[in-house]
């Protein structure tokens, strides 16, 4: 597919934000690592990763159970703006931000 740097560039507006960093092209192999580690079941559910789950994951992925925690969270947290986006609830927050 290319160098990470390439593929975010083709992105609308990414490609100036990103023009000056320097991405290097294993920055993904841990996420990839620990996704692959997961069951299709986990994949499509990952609520239902408890901490024995966690555990398993982290050792077959040979990373800590930190990093898949750390992973889990992003996602949910992705999800949620992304599901806010969809909803417009992301926008109505925006229009009511007031910076300090």
């Amino acid at each position: 597919m290319g160098n990470v740097k390439d593929l975010a560039s083709m992105i609308p507006g990414v490609g100036k934000a990103i023009k000056d960093v320097d991405i290097p092209d294993d920055a993904f192999k841990t996420t990839e690592a620990i996704i692959l580690s997961m069951t299709p079941y986990e994949r499509e559910h990952p609520e239902a990763i408890n901490g024995s789950r966690r555990k398993r994951i982290a050792d077959g992925s040979g990373t800590s159970l930190p990093d898949v925690n750390k992973l889990l969270k992003q996602f949910e947290g992705t999800r949620k703006l992304m599901k806010g986006a969809v909803t417009g609830t992301l926008m109505q927050q925006m229009k009511n931000f007031r910076p300090r």
